[in-house]
């Protein structure tokens, strides 16, 4: 069952592709060794940066779809997560842009097929999660997404403007 594109729809998919956007903006004509770059004192790249928001975008739509199984949080699960900062030898910038593409049209299905943006799963009880048991709707997850990846694009950005004086805005 497919639903209508809501104004609520149309605004979380504009506010998605807007901030995938930006980000994607900053690895413009970059070559893949420019991409592995860390200029700044941060660990980050920008490779890196578009293979872990692909990977928390997948993640989020999985949660979305099946209730996420999370990992237990130890140190192996922080070094998984960590990892995704890097890029691999065989993970160059077009793969990288090529996997986040299929992610972020999977997303999208998702915010426009959805039945019920209201539909709910309960967070894994973590450490930093203050209230045990907390529920997230789809539009919270949604929202969430969204906002990891503006402050990720934020980081691209600055990273960018070091290597080469790019920027996104401004």
């Amino acid at each position: 069952m497919t639903s209508t594109l809501t104004d609520e729809r149309a605004d979380i998919l504009e506010l998605l592709q807007a901030h995938r956007g930006f980000l994607r903006h900053t690895v413009k004509d970059l070559t893949d060794e420019q991409a592995r770059l860390r200029p700044t004192e941060s660990d980050l790249c920008l490779g890196g940066l578009i293979k872990h928001v692909t990977a928390v975008e997948l993640n989020w739509a999985d949660f979305i779809r099946n209730g996420r199984a999370f990992d237990a949080y130890d140190e192996a699960a922080f070094a998984k997560q960590a990892a995704t900062f890097h890029p691999t030898d065989e993970e160059t910038l077009d793969v990288l842009l090529a996997e986040y593409e299929k992610v972020a049209a999977r997303t999208d299905e998702i915010v426009a097929s959805l039945p019920d943006l209201d539909l709910s799963h309960q967070l894994p009880d973590a450490p930093w999660q203050e209230e045990k048991g907390k529920r997230w709707t789809v539009r919270r997850v949604l929202l969430h997404i969204a906002a990891e990846t503006a402050q990720h694009a934020g980081h691209a950005d600055i990273i960018r403007e070091t290597i080469d004086g790019q920027k996104t805005m401004g």
